[in-house]
C-alpha cells in the first residue's frame, strides 16, 4: 500500500503562495562583495544611479506628508512568530533603510527612486485616515482597513497570514479600543487580501462569527481556489526570484517589493462569503453605512471591487489602484491583464466617484483632496491607455516583442509623478504584456518559429565564437570596459555581457569563472534597476550561480485551511497535468475516487495519453477505487497524515485491484517545486 500513498500526494498542486521564508541579513560591506556575495557597484552603476536624480521630482516631499499623515501609534519593534517561534513578519529586517530618500540619496547599490519608494513603505502603524476609517500599513504586504460602523467595526482586506493578521487587530484594539466585528470585505482574490481570516475569526467571539457579514466580488471563491493551481509549481518558483526570498534583506540584498515590503509568511485561510457583489452602482449598507460597489472584474484581479463610501466621501480603491505602475504580466508568471480594460475601470472610478475627498487602497499610503484624487485617477488610467495603445500602434507597423519595450517611453506628463513609476510592473514588460495578449509568443519571424532549445543553441553558439575561452575572455574585457563607459552604453554593455554569458553557462554549466562573471552582471544591473521585481529577480539570478539551487521549495502545509475549502475537481485538474504522456502512450484505466464526507464520487479515466474526469455515483464500475474524506486528501497532501493514519486509519480504504490503483498513480509526475533557472 506504500505506493498509493506517495503516489496520492501528487494530487497536490504546488499552490497560491511564493512566500518571503526567514533567512539571515548581513549588512554588506562598502567595499568587495557582502556576505552574499554580491559585488560592489561599478562606476557606471554609480553614474546610472546618479542620472536619477534628475528624471524623477525629489524635490516634491508630499508622499512622505502623506505617509505620515494620521499616525496614531507605531511599533518599533514590530516582529511576528508563528506557533514555533518562527518568524513571520519582521519589519525590524528594514531598519537598514535609515536614510528617507526625500532627496535621492540613497547608496550607490540602489536606485534612488526605489530607495524613496521602500523608504515610503518602510512607515508604519496604526494610521487615522479619516473620521470613522482607519489602516494598518506595514504589517503585511498588504494594508487592513477598519471602517466604523454604528455598532462595530468594518475589517477590509484581512491580510496575508493569520499571524500578522491576528498582530494588526490586537494592535487596532490597545489604541482604538474593542469593538464587534460587523463584517469583513475581501476586496479581491489575491491571498495577500484574504489568507489572514483566521486572525479575525480567533480573535472574536462565537456569537460575532455566526452573525459576521462577509462580502466579496462575484467569482471570488472560484478564483481564490484555483489561482496558481494548474501552474502552482512553476509559479511558485519563479516567484521566489520576483520577491527576493534567498536574498538578505540589506543595501545589496532585498529593499522591498515596491509595492510593500512582501509577503507574510505564516498560516493561511479562507472564509466564504455570506454576500456576493457582482454589479457595478450596487449599494449595501453595512452596520448602518452605504456602500456603492464598482465591480472590476479582470483588472488587476480576476474577481474584484472597489468601493465608495458616500458618508465620509472616501473612495477605497482596492487594488485597482495603487502608488505604483502595475503589472499588466507578473514575472512569477500569470495570464496577461487587460490594460483596455484595466484604464477604462479607473475612468469609471473617477466619474462615479468625482466628489471623493479621500482614496486608499489595498497597498501604499491614503491621498486627500478633490482634485489630487481626481488627478491621480486620470493619469493612472492614462498610463495603461498609453501603454495599450502605443504597443499596439508599434506591433502594427511590424516592430518585434523587444523592438516596442525598447521603443515606449512614457510622455513627460505621465512621467513626472511618482505613483506612475515602475516599481512593481514596468513599462518594458507591460508593453510586451500587450504585444503577448494579442499576438502571443511569435513575432513572424520564421527563424523563431522553430528554434533549438537553450543548451542545445548556446553550445553552438560557443563553438562558433571561437570556444568558451574566447567568450570569456571577451566578456570580460567587456564588462571591465563597461564600468568606465557612459551610463547608456555601460548599461547596454552589461544587457549584452549577460546574454553573451548566459549562453556560456547553458553550454557549460560547471564552468566557474563564466557563472562568477554573469553573477557580477546581474549584480549591476540589479542596483540599477527602478523596479523591485527586476531587482530581485537579477539578484536571485546572481545568487543562485553562486550558491546553487535551493534544495526546497514552499511548504504547502501553511495552505491547509485554503485546501480546505478548494473544490475536489480543482486536484483533478492538477493532477492531468501531471500524467506523463509517455508512461501512460498504451495504458487506458479508470479509477473511482469516492469522498465520504462529501457523499462524492468521482471517476478519473487515462486514454489516449489524456486523463480526464467526472462527477459519477458511488457504484460506478472502475479497475480500483480509492475512499476516504477530503480532510484526509488535505492531510496526505500538506505531510500531516503518514503513513500510519492513510493505510491502518477508519477514513482510507481501497477497492479492487491494487495493482491497478498503483499502476495508475505511477503516471503522475511529482514535481518538487525546485528547478533550476539560470543554470539549464
Amino acid at each position: 500500500m506504500r505506493p498509493v500513498t506517495l503516489t496520492v500526494q501528487s494530487l497536490v498542486a504546488l499552490v497560491l503562495l511564493a512566500s518571503l521564508s526567514a533567512c539571515d541579513r548581513p549588512i554588506p560591506n562598502e567595499v568587495g562583495s557582502d556576505a552574499q556575495g554580491h559585488t560592489a557597484p561599478t562606476a557606471v552603476t554609480i553614474k546610472a544611479n546618479k542620472a536619477v536624480l534628475k528624471k524623477r521630482p525629489f524635490g516634491n516631499t508630499s508622499d512622505f506628508a502623506d505617509a505620515k499623515k494620521g499616525l496614531i501609534a507605531q511599533d518599533n519593534s514590530l516582529i511576528v512568530n508563528n506557533d514555533n517561534g518562527g518568524a513571520v513578519w519582521d519589519m525590524t529586517a528594514y531598519d537598514f533603510i535609515v536614510n528617507t530618500g526625500q532627496d535621492g540619496a540613497s547608496p550607490n547599490s540602489v536606485n534612488p527612486s526605489l530607495w524613496r519608494q521602500e523608504a515610503l513603505n518602510n512607515i508604519h502603524g496604526l494610521f487615522k485616515v479619516s473620521e470613522g476609517i482607519y489602516q494598518l500599513r506595514g504589517y503585511d504586504l498588504a494594508n487592513m482597513s477598519i471602517i466604523e460602523g454604528d455598532s462595530g467595526w468594518i475589517i477590509v482586506d484581512p491580510l496575508t497570514a493569520k499571524e500578522t493578521s491576528a498582530k494588526a487587530l490586537e494592535f487596532a484594539r490597545q489604541h482604538l479600543g474593542t469593538k464587534t466585528i460587523k463584517a469583513v470585505i475581501f476586496t479581491h482574490s489575491h491571498v495577500d487580501h484574504f489568507g489572514g481570516i483566521d486572525g479575525i475569526l480567533e480573535n472574536i467571539s462565537a456569537t460575532e462569527r455566526e452573525q459576521l457579514r462577509v462580502i466579496a466580488p462575484l467569482g471570488f471563491m472560484e478564483e481564490a481556489t484555483s489561482e496558481n493551481i494548474i501552474a502552482g509549481g512553476a509559479m511558485s518558483r519563479r516567484a521566489s526570484y520576483m520577491y527576493g526570498q534567498s536574498l538578505a534583506r540589506s543595501e545589496r540584498g532585498h529593499v522591498g517589493t515596491g509595492l510593500g515590503k512582501g509577503p507574510a509568511f505564516g498560516q493561511l485561510s479562507l472564509l466564504t462569503p455570506t454576500e456576493l457583489v457582482g454589479k457595478t452602482g450596487e449599494v449595501l449598507t453595512i452596520d448602518g453605512v452605504p456602500f456603492e460597489f464598482q465591480y472590476a472584474p479582470g483588472s488587476e484581479a480576476p474577481a474584484e471591487f472597489t468601493f465608495y463610501l458616500p458618508t465620509f466621501k472616501a473612495f477605497c480603491g482596492a487594488e485597482l489602484l495603487s502608488r505604483n505602475m502595475h503589472n499588466l504580466y507578473t514575472l512569477r508568471g500569470a495570464k496577461v491583464r487587460d490594460a483596455n480594460r484595466w484604464s477604462d475601470y479607473i475612468l469609471q472610478a473617477r466619474d462615479m466617484f468625482a466628489d471623493s475627498e479621500v482614496y486608499f487602497a489595498s497597498h501604499h499610503w491614503p491621498m486627500w483632496g478633490q482634485a489630487n484624487i481626481q488627478e491621480f485617477l486620470q493619469q493612472q488610467s492614462d498610463t495603461y491607455k498609453y501603454m495599450h495603445d502605443q504597443s499596439v500602434r508599434l506591433f502594427n507597423q511590424g516592430y518585434t516583442p523587444n523592438e516596442v519595450a525598447e521603443e515606449i517611453t512614457l510622455p513627460e506628463s505621465l512621467n513626472t509623478a511618482f505613483h506612475n513609476q515602475g516599481y512593481y510592473g514596468t513599462v518594458k514588460h507591460n508593453a510586451k504584456a500587450v504585444y503577448q495578449a494579442y499576438l502571443g509568443w511569435y513575432t513572424a519571424n520564421p527563424a523563431q518559429l522553430d528554434p533549438l532549445p537553450e543548451v542545445q543553441a548556446a553550445v553552438l553558439y560557443l563553438d562558433m565564437m571561437g570556444g568558451i575561452d574566447t567568450v570569456l575572455t571577451k566578456a570580460q574585457n567587456a564588462f571591465d570596459q563597461a564600468a568606465d563607459a557612459s551610463v547608456v552604453e555601460g548599461t547596454q554593455t552589461y544587457r549584452w555581457v549577460a546574454e553573451l554569458l548566459n549562453h556560456a553557462v547553458f553550454a557549460e554549466p560547471d564552468n566557474a569563472q563564466a557563472k562568477s562573471l554573469l553573477a557580477k552582471v546581474y549584480d549591476q544591473l540589479a542596483y540599477q534597476a527602478e523596479s523591485a521585481p527586476w531587482r530581485d529577480v537579477y539578484l536571485s539570478g546572481a545568487y543562485e550561480l553562486r550558491h546553487g539551487t535551493p534544495d526546497s521549495g514552499v511548504d504547502i502545509s501553511i495552505m491547509k485551511n485554503v485546501l480546505l475549502k478548494t473544490p475536489v475537481h480543482n486536484f483533478f485538474d492538477s493532477m492531468a497535468v501531471r500524467l506523463n504522456g509517455l508512461k501512460a502512450a498504451d495504458k487506458k484505466m479508470a479509477i473511482r475516487i469516492t469522498f465520504t464526507d462529501l457523499n462524492e464520487s468521482y471517476l478519473l479515466s487515462v486514454h489516449n495519453s489524456v486523463m480526464r474526469h467526472k462527477r459519477v455515483s458511488a457504484d460506478t464500475a472502475a479497475d480500483a477505487a480509492l475512499i476516504l474524506t477530503k480532510p484526509l486528501l488535505v492531510d496526505i497532501i500538506t505531510g500531516k497524515a503518514g503513513l500510519k493514519e492513510t493505510v491502518f486509519g477508519d477514513d482510507l480504504s481501497v477497492e479492487g485491484s491494487k495493482l491497478d490503483l498503483i499502476a495508475f498513480f505511477r503516471l503522475l509526475d511529482s514535481p518538487s517545486g525546485v528547478f533550476n533557472i539560470v543554470t539549464p
